[in-house]
């Protein structure tokens, strides 16, 4: 099946307002959190805050994003996606009014956690939804969905760094309420309400399942991939531009093109992996885009000049490949009974040890290891290429 072939394959039915939609509020859930790291610099001016103190805050927009998995999975099972997709937007958008009128570090703080905790219900109910409404090209629907994302995490960033210079950075943030909130409303429209049984299990049993499946091979392989991958991921796109300011002397709206650049290749290779894994399966995709990037983030420290690092950042950008991949590998495994309440568990898991990147790298940099922390997110992405190599195929997986 060819990339052409898979993308007709998705219309029909309905289906193609469906991805629309949901595509369409991953571009400014995604681009909104990606908004934040790219006027870094006029946030630390404006508190007077270190590297260290706004990685916190970057970390802090993560975990709470984590921490709303498990119950994002559970609503899932009770109320369906539409509910969940749509009500996300919503309170994102109202949680932009917190974030951008903070008037100290602390209530940027608080701001940063309602931002994460209101985005975080988009994610388990986005998976779910694309999963069921294309069971036969899941990994090229998820694929496109999270490479509008991309493009929104590289054009917000871009406009952000090309306006920070005239416009406040607080008036930047509140932009996105608007786009936010029309979003929310295209999803309520479009997508299809959905019902499931899971939620009658007792809390027991629930229980019981949950742990179950997430102890299966197959699902701690991926899942232990995936949070390594992720860990690499935040602490890369959190200080990109912080690092290309500050230690390669890149004006700002440079770096934040520079950015933008890993974004637009994350695209690219969200769609291009997708499709490839429908065909070819999971296990080689993953192992590939992991391995590729390796030698990537070890170069980055000793590249010098705009057009060299701008390419090494659009190649960098296909480490976005593997989440696709994963994330239709892990929902097609997951028993159906509970397929909600465990993807939510495992995404929290996953982000919020993932989301620990930022403050990691952040404190590197305070200590003047700004360079060596790009050796570090090397070393953890090729540890998760190594792990990629034992993943089970699907059919094994179900069958186990």
């Amino acid at each position: 099946m060819g990339i052409r072939t898979g993308l007709g394959e998705l219309r029909g039915d309905g289906r193609g307002w469906t991805l629309l939609a949901i595509a369409v509020g991953w571009v400014f859930i995604l681009g909104g959190r990606f908004l934040v790291p790219a006027v870094l610099p006029q946030v630390k001016a404006a508190f007077d805050a270190s590297d260290f103190e706004v990685g916190v805050a970057i970390t802090v927009i993560w975990a709470a994003y984590a921490l709303m998995q498990s119950p994002g999975g559970l609503l899932i099972d009770r109320f369906g996606e539409r509910r969940l997709l749509a009500g996300s937007l919503l309170l994102t958008a109202a949680s932009i009014l917190v974030l951008g009128t903070a008037p100290v570090f602390l209530a940027f703080l608080v701001g940063s956690c309602v931002f994460g905790l209101a985005s975080g219900l988009y994610g388990p109910a986005r998976g779910t939804a694309l999963s069921r409404t294309f069971p036969e090209n899941d990994g090229t629907a998820i694929g496109i969905t999270l490479a509008a994302g991309a493009v929104g995490s590289a054009a917000l960033p871009f406009l952000a760094g090309a306006l920070v210079g005239t416009y406040s950075w607080r008036l930047i943030v509140g932009g996105l309420l608007p786009p936010l909130a029309l979003a929310g409303l295209l999803v309520w429209l479009t997508v299809p309400e959905t019902a499931n049984g899971a939620a009658q299990v007792s809390p027991g049993r629930l229980v019981r399942d949950v742990t179950n499946a997430i102890r299966h091979r197959g699902i701690v392989i991926a899942t232990a991939g995936v949070t390594l991958i992720m860990f690499a991921y935040q602490g890369l796109t959190a200080f990109l531009v912080t690092y290309l300011v500050a230690i390669k002397e890149f004006d700002q709206t440079t770096a934040a093109a520079v950015l933008s650049l890993f974004f637009i290749g994350g695209a690219i290779s969200q769609i291009v992996s997708g499709t490839l894994s429908d065909r070819f399966g999971d296990r080689p995709v993953l192992v590939g885009v992991a391995a590729l990037n390796v030698p990537l983030l070890v170069a980055l420290p000793f590249l010098e000049g705009v057009i060299p690092i701008a390419a090494l950042s659009l190649l960098l950008g296909t480490r976005n490949g593997v989440m696709p991949v994963s994330n239709a590998y892990t929902i097609a495994v997951l028993p159906d009974r509970v397929t909600g309440a465990t993807w939510g568990v495992l995404r929290t898991g996953f982000f919020l040890l993932g989301a620990a990147g930022s403050t990691v790298v952040g404190a590197m940099a305070d200590a003047d290891l700004f360079d060596e922390s790009f050796f570090v997110l090397a070393a953890l992405t090729a540890a998760a290429a190594l792990i990629y190599a034992f993943l089970p195929d699907r059919a094994t997986s179900r069958g186990g």
